[in-house]
């Protein structure tokens, strides 16, 4: 290896509220070499995740805390460039290392090899990787969309919403996204081919009242907040709710309950949470529908890219105020 520094993203100060300048620092290391067992991998795509800001929390949410102190968690693309591990050897393409760093060091039995010839890398983060599973999984387990049925999708411009989506128009259902501003919702219909999005900037409750004048039958939820209580009064008898995400409610440190749970009662709705890592089964299945539906153009997605490590922690910081526009990813390093 020419290199030999590894620069590492450090969680510094617990954040309350909004990540600011001082909640991560930069610190350089002298690159590992592995052990029995491990692998060093190159960095080359570092993906970006509302899941992100639950970390920085001091207490647990469905996971550990990041702890203070250590190197801010979040999945990769690598290459390998040392190996201590039979199934892995120089060159291999990886997912599957953790960590905001420029080289990390893990153990083997964590990580997938991703084909070099296949789909650009940078989609096994996103429309092939941990978001269209998480999209996968809720539609699969607990929207399960039927023909003629009315599916709204919050944050449809993002990896996991345009993707779920995709999933239900798929199954026949009307798909009307939500998305933050004209663009967003230009992407949304023009792109993904939902059938109509929603600007939640603008009167939401008028919107959805043309939108949707029969009533929800699912809603994909990824924001929960204002987005949410528009939503939630207008679902039908029977509709399903998977809680993917509550970007909205992440920087607040006393988030307000909406949902009344006679809602649940009197509509005999479903409403529930889910973690995409419960069912791990689930990402080589998605993978091997989804990759043929990418190659073809059939399912679409859309990426913004940020070059640098050392620009993730501004990444994060826009993605939870909505400034970013699909797949967020970092550029680490070329191939």
């Amino acid at each position: 290896m020419t290199q030999s520094v590894r620069q590492s993203i450090i969680f510094a100060k617990r954040p309350a509220g909004a990540i600011t300048d001082d909640t991560f620092i930069v610190r350089s290391s002298t690159i590992p070499d592995p052990g029995p067992g491990e692998v060093l991998t190159r960095t080359l795509w570092l993906s970006i995740d509302p899941y992100m800001r639950g970390r920085l929390n001091e207490g647990a949410t469905y996971t550990t805390g990041t702890p203070l102190g250590s190197v801010m968690t979040g999945e990769t693309i690598g290459e390998v460039v040392a190996s201590a591990h039979p199934n892995f050897a120089p060159g291999d393409i990886v997912a599957g290392a953790f960590g905001w760093e420029t080289h990390i060091l893990s153990g083997g039995d964590g990580l997938t090899r991703v084909p070099r010839d296949g789909a650009p890398l940078s989609t096994y983060l996103g429309v092939l990787g941990m978001p269209g599973t998480t999209a996968y999984s809720g539609m699969k387990d607990i929207g399960q969309p039927k023909p003629g049925e009315t599916v709204v999708v919050s944050a449809a411009c993002g990896p996991v919403g345009a993707t779920a989506g995709q999933i239900a128009r798929r199954a026949g259902a009307r798909v009307i996204g939500i998305a933050g501003g004209p663009e967003k919702c230009r992407w949304v219909t023009e792109t993904a081919r939902f059938d109509a999005c929603l600007n939640h900037r603008g009167d939401l409750d008028a919107q959805l009242d043309e939108a949707c004048p029969d009533g929800v039958d699912v809603y994909f939820e990824n924001v929960g907040g204002a987005v949410q209580a528009a939503i939630l009064k207008r679902l039908n008898t029977h509709a399903r709710v998977p809680v993917c995400g509550l970007v909205a409610q992440y920087d607040d440190p006393d988030p307000r309950p909406v949902l009344n749970l006679n809602l649940l009662l009197y509509k005999r709705a479903r409403f529930e949470g889910f973690i995409v890592g419960d069912k791990p089964g689930r990402f080589a299945e998605w993978r091997t529908l989804a990759a043929p539906l990418v190659a073809s153009g059939e399912l679409r997605y859309c990426e913004e890219i940020v070059d640098g490590l050392d620009n993730a922690p501004a990444a994060l910081r826009g993605q939870l105020t909505g400034r970013n526009f699909g797949k967020l990813l970092v550029k680490v390093a070329d191939l």
